[in-house]
Order: C-alpha cells, then sequence, then structure tokens
C-alpha cells in the first residue's frame, strides 16, 4: 500500500489514487509488488535534519529514500520528500511544480528498484527512468 503524510507543511498531493496506481504500475513493470510505502512530505528544515541525522550529511536535497524492504521482490519504504525544494527545482527547471513532484515521487521508488545515481552513468539511467515514468504519467 502507498500512503502520504505530511509532517511539518500542508501540502497536499493532487490526484492521490491515481498517483498511487501510477507508482504501482511502475514498479510492476521493473518486477516488484509495492508493500509498505510512505511518502512523507515536509519542510527543507524537516528534510535536513534527517539528513544530519542519519547519514551525516549538511545539505539540503529533495529526497531521501530509505529502503525497508525484505524481499527481493516487495519494495517497502519510507521516502521523505522537501517540498520546498521541489518548488525551487522546478522554478530553476521551468517545469511545473507538479510535474517536479511527479519526477521527485518516481525518484525515490526507482532508488528502491535498484536504480542509483552517485556516477554519471547511473544519474543519466536514472534520468532516463524517470522520464519513461513521466510518459506513463501523461499518457
Amino acid at each position: 500500500m502507498i500512503r502520504f503524510f505530511n509532517e511539518d507543511t500542508p501540502y497536499k498531493l493532487p490526484q492521490k489514487q491515481a498517483v498511487r496506481q501510477w507508482l504501482k504500475n511502475q514498479a510492476g513493470q521493473e518486477g516488484f509488488a509495492v508493500g509498505e510505502l510512505n511518502y512523507i512530505f515536509c519542510s527543507d528544515e524537516y528534510v535536513l535534519q534527517i539528513n544530519k541525522d542519519y547519514l551525516d550529511h549538511d545539505y539540503y536535497t529533495d529526497i531521501i529514500t530509505f529502503d525497508q524492504s525484505e524481499a527481493a521482490d516487495k519494495i517497502e519504504g519510507d521516502i521523505y520528500i522537501s517540498v520546498d525544494r521541489v518548488a525551487d527545482n522546478a522554478r530553476q527547471l521551468n517545469v511545473s511544480a507538479e510535474q517536479e513532484m511527479h519526477r521527485v515521487l518516481a525518484h525515490g521508488l526507482l532508488h528502491l528498484c535498484g536504480y542509483g545515481d552517485k556516477t554519471n552513468e547511473e544519474a543519466a539511467a536514472m534520468r532516463r527512468k524517470e522520464d519513461e515514468w513521466l510518459t506513463a504519467w501523461n499518457s
């Protein structure tokens, strides 16, 4: 089950049910079932504190993904999304906030599907998958 929560922001994800189905379908195409998957919308400061406390990083980021999966073919985890970073990124990229949010939602789930973004090659593969998933959302 995919659930959406808010920590310290009043953000409301539009079309929650359609987004759930889209994410579930895309994970299925990658060969994964979705178990307990939580998206938590929060502020820059909230994500920064998680970054400091759990990852020993002292910088802002749009997303932090914690993999809680126990079975190889079933995704479970917690994905924290900074609504502030997503809005800033959307402005910088000249895309809608909704489109950028969908990209970030996909990005977190792609991490749980095994995609990385540490090297240039991994980041390019991640971006291609994000674009593919966004095309599926828009179709």
